[in-house]
């Protein structure tokens, strides 16, 4: 559902959401917006729930860093006391800090809503068709999108050669040994590749300040238009509801 939209409105709603989740220092609304990016990711799009869940394990990391800091080192101040106070947990500390763990996991849904219902080429492609990207900074972008899956595959090569020439299979997980004798091969790949992509980039002219036509950018309907004004509107009833 969301994967149709176009990626620039749907990116300044995220924004709005995140930093509303920022500014409302709130655990029930810091709730809400959890409640809202897990439904709109399993249900309306589909993704695993497995997936969401390793999604949340980074930010719930980060957030418990912010609960421990505020319980164990805390340093009261006017306003993070006046929040206590209001604050349905009897410690103003632990209360602080269960807000900021919940904020953490909901900005993290909000900006993942965004991240796995939008083709990062089709963004590209919206930033210098509507918000007048550089077209070369636009063109290293996608060098940058080819590179990554070409450098994974570079890796597997190399792990398969190794392993050939050893008479025994690859280990399924790479070993920090391991890893230091695959930097070299890789950061001559990855500069090789970037060579090709500079040699590119002057053929193409993208340094000339000339009118370009881009293939294939979204352009924006109606269905944008119904998804603002739901987005914002459901934002609006969220708040007052606290």
């Amino acid at each position: 559902m969301l994967s149709h939209l176009h990626p620039l409105p749907k990116l300044v709603i995220c924004l709005v959401w995140m930093v509303t989740a920022i500014l409302v220092f709130d655990a029930h609304f810091q709730l809400i917006v959890i409640l809202l990016a897990v439904t709109i990711l399993i249900v309306l799009e589909r993704k695993p729930p497995l997936l969401i869940l390793g999604l949340m394990i980074p930010f719930a990391l980060f957030g418990f860093g912010f609960l421990t800091t505020s319980v164990l080192f805390r340093a009261d101040s006017d306003f993070a006391l006046h929040v206590a106070r209001q604050s349905p947990f009897a410690s103003q500390a632990f209360s602080a800090g269960i807000v900021l763990f919940l904020r953490a996991i909901a900005t993290g849904l909000v900006s993942a809503v965004f991240v796995l219902t939008t083709d990062p080429g089709l963004f590209i492609k919206a930033l210098m068709a509507d918000w007048k990207l550089s077209p070369r900074i636009g063109y290293s972008l996608f060098s940058a999108l080819q590179l990554t899956p070409d450098l994974a595959a570079e890796l597997r090569q190399i792990r398969i050669a190794r392993a050939m020439k050893r008479g025994r299979p690859p280990s399924a997980f790479l070993h920090p040994a391991e890893l230091m004798t695959l930097f070299i091969p890789l950061l001559a790949f990855a500069i090789r590749r970037a060579g090709r992509a500079a040699i590119a980039m002057e053929a193409r002219g993208l340094g000339m300040g000339m009118r370009r036509t881009i293939v294939g950018a979204p352009r924006l309907a109606r269905r944008d238009a119904v998804f603002g004004g739901a987005a914002l509107s459901l934002l609006i009833a969220s708040l007052a509801l606290l």
